[in-house]
């Protein structure tokens, strides 16, 4: 892969950002919330991410709330009832949330798309039942005081310190996430430029023909729909940390549909698409809140406007179609 001057000047502007502007901004201006905040964004980036990958091989993905909320009960029983650490127990969500999106792809995802969009849509609100039916779940009440995560040395040499014993561990959930999100879209990129990702370029414009060449296309879709729940479980997991506790509403039909959301607003066209989208419909929603009755009405008004004049998404009034993979 090559990289223009102009994308490593942008990867060079946004790290600058991220790492350093943003904590002196906040330092200078004493909202420590802010932490929290940008901490949520970073998560709900991680798994739209996922949402955008089955778009990528297209097929329309209802259900990420779902995977999120696996990975963080999953998360927090490991760590509060096993006395697992953290840091384990977050690839440990990530994966048991792929296993279940291949249990479940294994028969869907053999269906046209229009048919595994509807089965996703209701996969959120299965989880959120089971979540309330079982006993390891505590059922309604859920999962509080999630001990923060502790810290991991090698021959003496402290990598990541102990979360409780810092002044400000919103700091540390900060960095920690967006270390998470750009690794999860520095992955992302690594897999659509990658022969798999031609494969599920091929797939997403024509089924039958990839299938005509031998593309085993219900393996590359298992295989991605895996990959982008494990994303959406990781996500959930570090929500849940930072949260310090999980309720089967933690992640909602909402959500799913907010994670669906973000590809669209940011691009689907763009592999960092639903970065830029999450990040305008958080703080878009917020800034809308100021007009109250009409806040819903503005909201919608908004999103189609988009959808109809920049069917591509925001990152099209800069890139032209593809730019941005």
């Amino acid at each position: 892969m090559n990289f223009s001057k102009i994308q490593i000047l942008g990867v060079l502007v946004f790290l600058a950002v991220v790492f350093v502007g943003v904590p002196v901004f906040i330092a200078a201006t004493g909202r420590w919330d802010f932490y929290f905040t940008l901490t949520s964004v970073a998560l709900l980036a991680i798994a739209s991410a996922g949402v955008w990958l089955t778009f990528y091989i297209g097929r329309i993905n209802i259900g990420q709330g779902a995977f999120a909320l696996v990975g963080a009960y999953v998360s927090a029983i490991l760590v509060v009832k096993a006395g697992w650490s953290f840091w384990i127990s977050l690839p440990a969500a990530g994966l048991f949330a792929a296993l279940v999106a291949v249990l479940i792809g294994l028969p869907i995802l053999r269906l046209r798309g229009v048919y595994f969009a509807m089965i996703t849509l209701v996969l959120t609100q299965v989880a959120t039942l089971t979540a309330l039916a079982l006993p390891i779940t505590n059922g309604a009440k859920g999962i509080t005081n999630i001990p923060l995560p502790g810290g991991i040395s090698i021959f003496g040499i402290t990598l990541i310190p102990d979360f409780s014993t810092l002044e400000n561990a919103r700091m540390a959930f900060y960095f920690t996430a967006i270390i998470l999100m750009i690794i999860t879209y520095a992955a992302l990129y690594r897999l659509v430029n990658s022969r798999l990702g031609h494969l599920c370029r091929s797939m997403q414009q024509n089924e039958e023909l990839a299938s005509s060449i031998g593309v085993n296309i219900t393996y590359i879709r298992i295989l991605i729909f895996a990959i982008s729940s494990f994303f959406g479980g990781v996500g959930g997991a570090m929500f849940g940390s930072i949260s310090q506790s999980v309720y089967p509403a933690t992640f909602v039909v909402k959500d799913s549909v907010d994670f669906m959301l973000n590809c669209f607003l940011g691009g689907l066209g763009y592999v960092f698409g639903p970065m830029l989208g999450t990040l305008v419909l958080y703080f878009g929603w917020d800034l809308l809140f100021e007009f109250g009755k009409y806040q819903m009405l503005i909201y919608a008004t908004l999103l189609i406007l988009i959808i109809r004049f920049l069917p591509n998404g925001l990152l099209s009034l800069r890139f032209g179609k593809g730019g941005g993979k």
